[in-house]
């Protein structure tokens, strides 16, 4: 049965500030942790709030400033610990995880006491970046809580290295996209249809290397949702601004296997979700902000609806197939296991590492795995 329970918030500032919070046994000793953080923000005692999220968090990093009291740590199994500290004029909750990504939040008197807290936790808490065969890319996904995002680093080849996984008939059209700035930008949908084992996901990655400088790549892990519920939608079209000493950058999100929302039926059978796509490339909600979409699907073109294929809204439309005979034969350096049809880039792979590949024909989407 719920109870109401009427918390003293712990801080040096106001010793005795209540504040009045629902707990039931399905609460956690975390949640009573994040209700006492937020106390002398919602109660205007501490009215500024800064916080990070951080990826690659050293062991050893403190996460805390060299003064403060812990006046509260929690933890749970599978390894996440929350911590209350307070200070003169601030508060910070500290939330870490064993998959060490952290989250650093603080409220302060004032704007430059929260800044200066907050940096002093941050402060070469993160390891250095990768080396140069990854990338940063951003995920996206719909919790309890609205769309959350984090970053993970991933393997990424230069294009120069991979250009001769991709066909003759295509590699040009890619040369182009993967020269792409700022300034050439004249569609924002970017459209990636062939079979699968083709290497499209692979494409992508090395574009997101090949952009680093400018944009940022997003993948959206469920698009289904993402299109269906516009508030979700609205949180990752207008993404994360930058820091005050950062220039903005453009963003691209990658959605993978979206086969539903593109084919010439989708509006009957997905609704809004077909309008909305075509609104975030160049309706008025795409408008003001600097987002690319990337679509990867395995359907032929001439089922695709002819609004998402009309002339000027495709930054690029590339269709990635199989290498014809004499290019796979030059990519393995045997004729050997190559049929008179060619091969696809996840069929070489497979006979350069033995295995033997049997073509499947299915009329289902199989999902994308290079």
């Amino acid at each position: 049965m719920s109870v109401i329970r009427e918390v003293p918030f712990p801080s040096p500032d106001s010793p005795d500030l209540p504040m009045n919070i629902w707990i039931d046994d399905a609460d956690t000793t975390l949640d009573v942790i994040d209700a006492l953080a937020l106390s002398p923000f919602a109660t205007g005692v501490q009215p500024w709030a800064r916080q990070a999220n951080l990826e690659r968090v050293r062991p050893d990093a403190p996460l805390r400033p060299a003064h403060g009291r812990v006046m509260r740590t929690a933890q749970v199994e599978e390894g996440s610990e929350s911590r209350l500290i307070c200070g003169d004029g601030w508060t910070l909750r500290v939330l870490r995880h064993r998959n060490r990504t952290a989250l650093v939040a603080v409220t302060a008197v004032s704007e430059e006491l929260a800044r200066s807290v907050l940096k002093e936790c941050v402060d070469g808490a993160e390891e250095p970046e990768p080396e140069a065969d990854h990338v940063e890319m951003g995920f996206w996904w719909r919790g309890s809580h609205g769309g959350s995002r984090s970053e993970k680093p991933i393997t990424a080849q230069p294009w120069e290295e991979i250009s001769g996984n991709y066909s003759g008939r295509v590699r040009t059209q890619i040369d182009r996209l993967m020269k792409v700035t700022p300034a050439d930008v004249s569609g924002r949908l970017i459209l990636l249809h062939g079979a699968p084992g083709t290497g499209k996901t692979t494409l992508l990655r090395s574009l997101a290397q090949q952009w680093g400088s400018w944009c940022q790549v997003d993948c959206v892990l469920d698009p289904e949702r993402l299109f269906d519920e516009p508030g979700y939608l609205m949180e990752v079209a207008v993404g994360y601004d930058c820091d005050e000493d950062e220039e903005q950058r453009w963003r691209l999100l990658v959605l993978e296997d979206c086969d539903e929302l593109i084919r010439a039926g989708a509006k009957a059978a997905a609704g809004q979700g077909l309008s909305r796509l075509l609104n975030l490339t160049d309706g008025l909600l795409g408008q003001g902000r600097d987002v690319l979409v990337a679509i990867t699907t395995n359907e032929d073109l001439a089922r695709l609806h002819p609004a998402v294929v009309r002339p000027g809204r495709c930054l690029a439309q590339l269709e990635i197939g199989p290498l014809t005979r004499d290019e796979a034969v030059a990519w393995l350096g045997t004729p050997e296991g190559v049929g008179p049809s060619g091969a696809t880039l996840a069929e070489l792979y497979a006979t350069r590492a033995g295995r033997t590949v049997s073509p499947t024909i299915s009329t289902e989407s199989t999902g994308l795995y290079l």
